[in-house]
């Protein structure tokens, strides 16, 4: 089966990639597929994640503003497609072109939307002006006359069925991206967290949150992994609440691995996922995670109580007593550290690509009836 993949960009360290090299490289591995993948003015060849080697890369150049470029970008889907002439296309694109690509092509086989992403990307700091409400409310409706024009429209959660009014939603989570042997002894005095510094991440109230739990415990110490923004004046805050000795930041690193077996506890403190990939993997790693319950995907991951817990969405005091509780009682830190390393299993890359698989398999026999 030929599969197109139409994307933005796969050579860099951020969540779409990484769950695209993991099921693109399972589906062309071990399923026998015939996998290509589509960039925009991806002009690097080195991707960041590892892809399987059988994979077949298209991309195409364009030049100028938005509008002037969009026309070259239609002329180049269009050849791409033709060229391949792929049995299923898959578009992974969280920007509105993506939805108007069925359109655009004429739509030459069955066709997918992937959303990766919730619709509360939306939301941005401060108040909202009219103008702005404005704005979103029709991209809004342009996204969801485009998405009707899918034969599947995939969300990560069941959270994110909420979110469109569509008659072709399906859920499939993102797949782990690596279930390792050795798992942590949960013994160190550090709390991970991993994401790019963004409004999204919620990173300035995670440190609001430090800063109580360090006042009891110290020796505790914070790191946080994802793509440094100055934007975000983490560095400066960690400063006006005295605790720049307590919190790391790192860029991101390939070897992430290694820090979630070295963490004790995963801290997520997102304003709103689209899943929450890195919960999955502190999970995997035996790493009890505590996390706002925001819209959505923490609570499709986290049995409260059981191999994590959920905080209401915000509420920093009640985040810091999480954390504090996980630190002070071993016991419970390991009993929550076992349960999430099995419950994880439901989201092992076979099965998640089995999902794929059956839903590309499907298609193709309605096709051919």
């Amino acid at each position: 089966m030929k599969l197109l993949y139409i994307t933005n960009r796969v050579n860099g360290p951020g969540g779409l990639e990484r769950v695209l090299s993991i099921k693109a490289s399972y589906l062309a591995d071990y399923l026998g597929y015939e996998v290509h993948i589509l960039t925009l003015n991806q002009k690097e060849t080195n991707l960041f994640y590892d892809f399987s080697s059988k994979i077949k890369y298209h991309n195409i150049s364009t030049k100028g503003n938005s509008i002037k470029s969009f026309p070259h970008y239609v002329k180049g889907l269009k050849r791409v497609v033709k060229n391949i002439q792929p049995d299923v296309i898959s578009v992974c694109d969280d920007g509105v072109k993506g939805f108007f690509i069925p359109l655009l092509i004429s739509k030459p086989c069955p066709m997918i939307y992937e959303r990766h992403v919730s619709k509360n990307v939306e939301i941005k700091r401060g108040i909202r002006s009219l103008k702005s409400k404005i704005i979103t409310a029709v991209k809004f409706r342009m996204m969801n006359f485009g998405g009707a024009r899918y034969e599947h429209f995939i969300v990560l959660t069941k959270g994110n069925l909420k979110e469109w009014k569509l008659k072709n939603l399906k859920v499939i989570p993102n797949p782990l991206s690596f279930y390792p042997k050795e798992q942590s002894k949960l013994t160190n005095k550090r709390v991970l967290a991993v994401g790019k510094q963004s409004f999204q991440k919620g990173y300035d109230r995670l440190l609001e949150a430090w800063k109580l739990v360090i006042e009891k415990y110290p020796d505790w110490i914070l790191d946080i992994y994802g793509t440094i923004s100055e934007h975000e004046k983490l560095d400066d805050l960690a400063d006006s609440l005295g605790i720049s000795g307590n919190v790391n930041f790192y860029a991101p690193v390939k070897n992430i691995g290694e820090k979630y077996q070295e963490a004790s506890i995963y801290v997520m403190a997102s304003r709103y996922e689209g899943f929450g990939m890195v919960l999955t993997e502190a999970m995997a790693y035996g790493v009890p995670c505590v996390s706002f319950d925001c819209p959505y995907g923490p609570s499709d991951i986290i049995s409260d109580q059981e191999n994590g817990l959920l905080i209401d969405n915000g509420n920093i005091k009640g985040l810091s007593k999480a954390i504090i509780t996980l630190i002070k009682d071993e016991a419970s830190r390991m009993m929550m550290g076992k349960n999430a390393r099995k419950a994880i299993e439901n989201y092992l890359p076979e099965k998640i690509a089995g999902e794929w698989d059956t839903l590309f398999t499907s298609l193709i026999h309605s096709t051919s009836k």
